[in-house]
């Protein structure tokens, strides 16, 4: 059995791994004075940025906001003869043309890790939902400087990524910041560890047979993906589910939707931003995201419409309309919304607990379902939707 130090990604699995219309391209109009003001703002930021870029693909010192330290517990050889795996091996050589030799001299290298099966358990006594808390964890001045800074250094890419997918900058700037901090804070588990864990040793669960479905799959994929990418598998770090690089991409979402937008003929989630602003954009675009169109609606303060609310039943799908919900009695507070020409819009009513605290509410459409495909949660995808907009904020606020 060996020890070893870990950053355990925390942010990835909130649960259990919203927009005002806007133009998809996003368009600054500068006076002399304003452009000079940007451009210094984006200079400095740019420069701050691939400085620390750079410096996140180092060891990190000390415990990151939404980070917690893990002591890693891990037992090499496990898969070294076993039987499933050798089956495995089999299926991969039939399947995907793979050389036996190689992926058996590969596995007898892959550890078991005690330490994914523990983190992937829910607590027997989880804490109760607080939203304040963890908006405080994603909405502070950490990340907001850190995505102005990304956003600074990566403009060109963000618009030309936001002209092609139709996903509006702030937007992909909100999921890469709730994932990674831009980069600085990827997870530091060998993938190719916790997806074999995962595969042939989850813990007995109700679900055990469709997550062990689920992590093979990905398993599969990471060994395709590396090998056809020309990358070690053994070099490949991530969180303890297996999600890698800067927008946390599983395997099978990297096969599936990464896309090489630097244009050097490969795909690197984990070195080039420019992959990852393309594949984040490619993956929202491929999961239905309506250009152009708002992400949530606040709902009036009234007792009335927030009694209405309570509605809500924590699922993502989209099973009201407009017209049921104004129909029973709920007003909206968004001015100038032209309620009759939305009526058919079709909307989750999005629940908000803090404990101590009355639970607030919004609504959902089209766009914040999308966002859950991400990470199937409504904090999650409410908290990438308020970063992105307050880092815009702080970007349009250089041009006053």
């Amino acid at each position: 059995m060996i020890i070893a130090a870990r950053w355990r990604m925390t942010a990835e699995n909130p649960a259990s791994p919203h927009i005002a219309p806007n133009s998809p391209t996003m368009i600054f109009q500068f006076t002399s004075r304003r452009a000079l003001i940007c451009s210094l703002i984006c200079t400095l930021g740019t420069v701050t940025a691939h400085s620390a870029f750079a410096q996140s693909q180092q060891p990190q010192t000390a415990t990151p906001q939404g980070q917690e330290f893990e002591e890693e517990i891990i037992i090499p050889q496990r898969y070294a003869n076993n039987p499933n795996v050798d089956a495995f091996i089999n299926d991969m050589v039939a399947r995907y043309d793979f050389d036996a030799n190689s992926l058996h001299a590969l596995f007898t290298n892959v550890s078991y890790s005690a330490t994914v099966v523990k983190l992937v358990l829910l607590s027997p006594t989880p804490a109760a939902k607080n939203w304040k808390a963890y908006q405080a964890r994603f909405i502070e001045p950490v990340r907001i400087n850190a995505g102005v800074k990304f956003w600074c250094a990566n403009q060109a890419t963000l618009q030309r990524a936001s002209a092609q997918f139709g996903v509006p900058p702030e937007v992909i700037v909100g999921i890469i910041g709730v994932e990674t901090i831009y980069g600085k804070y990827m997870g530091n588990f060998r993938a190719l560890d916790a997806l074999t864990t995962l595969t042939f040793d989850y813990p007995n669960t109700p679900n055990r047979a469709e997550r062990m479905a689920t992590f093979r799959k990905n398993l599969e994929d990471l060994l395709v993906w590396t090998r056809d990418s020309q990358i070690d598998p053994t070099t490949v770090l991530g969180s303890y589910t297996g999600a890698i690089g800067i927008p946390q991409f599983l395997p099978s979402s990297i096969v599936k939707y990464a896309v090489d937008f630097d244009g050097n003929n490969r795909i690197d989630l984990r070195y080039s931003p420019a992959d990852a602003i393309g594949s984040v954009a490619n993956y929202l675009k491929q999961n239905g995201w309506e250009t152009g169109r708002p992400v949530v609606w606040r709902i009036a303060g009234d007792e009335g419409s927030q009694g209405i609310a309570q509605a809500a039943d924590g699922s993502p799908e989209l099973h009201w309309s407009l017209a049921q919900l104004t129909k029973a009695g709920m007003m909206l507070n968004e001015p100038g919304l032209n309620v009759d020409a939305e009526a058919p819009t079709p909307l989750t009513v999005v629940d908000l607990p803090t404990p101590g605290m009355a639970t607030q509410y919004g609504l959902g459409l089209k766009n914040f379902y999308v966002l859950t495909r991400y990470n199937r949660s409504f904090f999650y995808a409410l908290a990438v939707y308020q970063l992105g907009e307050a880092v815009k904020a702080r970007m349009q606020a250089g041009t006053q």
